[in-house]
């Protein structure tokens, strides 16, 4: 079976590619200009053929894309994000829910239910505060993603300018409120999270770090387990300085692959082999399992697709295109099995 992957980039374009898992090959079918650095991909949680990406600009703007069966994609609708450089975004019912990265602000941007168009504008529901001891990335409230708690009604929201993750909730009318948080050493600039069960995973993009707390439901507090570092080694300075995290994921345990797993990028490895992905076990404490030398330069974006998550899709921003990676020895291990030479890519989603 031929699978498709929208890809984002910090370019102007949005790519359809198809990967043959049997003549293991990865082509462009289809490219669509949608403006500067369409950077992040979210899926319409009721109709998987509309995408929406944010256009990581002063100007921030949310483009809804439509594509056929073909891979040929439309834009449908567009809306501000009422702030700069939309970095993340993920939709669920009939909203979209943005954060703006330079900005510091939190926007949901209403759905519409028949065409799920983006006919109407949104509104700043939060304008975060907060800064951190690195006056050159915390100089002020960087919101980096924004998901969905996988089993409760709460956003979860890392800061990476203020060394918190926000947890916001509804509150008796309606809105999405800050109810809670998790908060870092300062300095270690929180990017990205996963959940599994009842603890919160986050990778800490300025210290490049991972850290483990057990995660209970509102109101009760996290509690710090352990942290270990996103890579087993580093190289001297300077070139360690110029390293930074960048993903985290944790695809769901399922038949082919039962032991759950965290994979780690990091970015901006001086070895010539590439970035490093990192795999750590989460079965009973955080403990590094594996490590793969990826090939690619700034490996900024990854997910997992295809038949029980398989395969991870990659980019690297800077140099080594896209590559798709069979997950072997149970998880454990990574095996690259297609490539293609694509512009500056940041992020994928599987059709």
């Amino acid at each position: 079976m031929v699978h498709q992957i929208y890809v984002g980039t910090w370019a102007n374009d949005i790519h359809t590619l198809a990967f043959d898992p049997e003549t293991k090959s990865l082509t462009r079918i289809s490219s669509l200009t949608v403006g500067p650095n369409p950077g992040w991909l979210t899926r319409d949680p009721t109709d998987p053929s509309i995408i929406y990406t944010g256009l990581e600009q002063a100007d921030g703007k949310i483009v809804a894309v439509k594509f056929d069966p073909n891979g040929k994609g439309t834009v449908i609708g567009e809306q501000s994000s009422l702030g700069k450089d939309p970095c993340t975004l993920v939709a669920s019912g009939n909203t979209l829910f943005v954060v703006n990265y330079s900005s510091g602000t939190f926007v949901t941007i209403p759905i519409s239910t028949d065409s799920r168009r983006l006919t109407a504008p949104g509104k700043i529901s939060a304008q975060f505060e907060g800064s951190g001891p690195r006056k050159d990335r915390q100089e002020a409230p960087h919101p980096h993603q924004v998901i969905f708690h996988p089993d409760r009604e709460e956003l979860l929201i890392p800061d990476l300018g203020s060394d918190k993750l926000r947890r916001l909730a509804k509150s008796e009318n309606g809105e999405w409120v800050q109810r809670g948080d998790v908060k870092y050493e300062p300095g270690s600039g929180p990017r990205h999270v996963a959940v599994y069960k009842d603890k919160l995973y986050t990778l800490l993009e300025l210290s490049k770090e991972v850290t483990a707390h057990r995660f209970p439901a509102l109101p009760a507090e996290p509690s710090f387990l352990s942290k270990l570092p996103t890579q087993k080694t580093f190289p001297p300075p300077p070139a360690s300085d110029e390293m930074l995290a960048a993903e985290i994921l944790l695809p769901t345990p399922n038949t082919a692959f039962p032991t759950p797993y965290l994979y780690l990028s990091n970015r901006n490895d001086p070895s010539p082999e590439g970035d490093i992905i990192s795999i750590y076990s989460v079965a009973e404490n955080l403990q590094a399992a594996a490590e793969v030398h990826s090939g690619l330069k700034h490996l900024r974006g990854m997910v997992f697709g295809g038949p029980q998550n398989k395969y991870l899709a990659a980019g690297g921003l800077n140099g080594g295109g896209v590559k798709v990676f069979e997950r072997v020895d149970g998880g454990k291990g990574l095996k690259e099995v297609a490539s293609l030479d694509i512009e500056k890519p940041t992020h994928f989603i599987w059709a």
